[in-house]
């Protein structure tokens, strides 16, 4: 009988064994498929490319005429001009120019504009608080009222650096998750150099928003005092 109990108890360990390692395994398998690279989820959506050699570039600043392409590519500008406008003539940029129509796109949808004399700048490097700002716009969300911009932005150390006209849509960018900010100092950065690697978290936070808004700051109850 002794040994009859022994060799049924042993099975039930073996029959436990493989389903403790099954539901072990579960969340792991689970994590995996819902933790998603913000490279190649811009990439997948087809906003972002890697150069020739299958490198992303994470760290590459951007240019403006690079930035004038990932946002034609990721709001579809070439669909909200109904009735496409005459060329706007821009002394730097020839109709050779490799970003010429996706310049001319920002432009007429008032995404980008130009500098002085008519000149786009192309090859000029963006901040992070341009290129938030910008994609804030392009975004088409709602302008926080001044009250709210200025508490929005008291939670950041280094927010009085932030350009008076980026202020607004630097708070609609922060609110909406669309900045990536330093972990450890809780900064923003705004003058530094906008990367490669910004601008893919940046839009993968975007595609998150197309499932998800955000709730308007102003509206959301605050909780009962206990």
């Amino acid at each position: 009988m002794i040994k009859g109990l022994v060799l049924y108890t042993m099975r039930r360990i073996f029959g436990i064994l493989p389903l403790v390692f099954l539901l072990q395994s579960l969340p792991v398998v689970a994590q995996e498929s819902t933790t998603l690279d913000p490279v190649e989820q811009v990439i997948a959506a087809g906003w972002m490319t890697r150069d020739r050699e299958g490198d992303f570039q994470a760290q590459r600043i951007l240019n403006r005429a690079e930035l004038a392409s990932i946002l034609v590519k990721t709001f579809d500008l070439e669909k909200r001009v109904s009735q496409p406008d005459e060329p706007i003539a821009v002394l730097d940029v020839p109709t050779s120019h490799w970003a010429y129509r996706d310049i001319q796109l920002v432009w007429q949808n008032n995404v980008m504009t130009g500098y002085r004399q008519g000149r786009f700048f192309p090859n000029q490097r963006v901040t992070r608080a341009e290129a938030f700002s910008i994609l804030a716009q392009a975004y088409g969300v709602f302008q926080f009222p001044e009250d709210t911009v200025a508490e929005l932005l008291s939670r950041y150390p280094d927010a009085d650096q932030i350009p008076t006209w980026a202020r607004k849509s630097i708070a609609t960018a922060l609110y909406e998750g669309f900045v990536n900010i330093d972990p450890l100092t809780n900064s923003i950065d705004p003058l530094a150099p906008m990367t490669r690697g910004d601008m893919a978290y940046a839009l993968s936070k975007y595609l998150e928003r197309q499932e998800t808004t955000a709730p308007i700051p102003w509206t959301i109850e605050e909780p009962a005092p206990m």
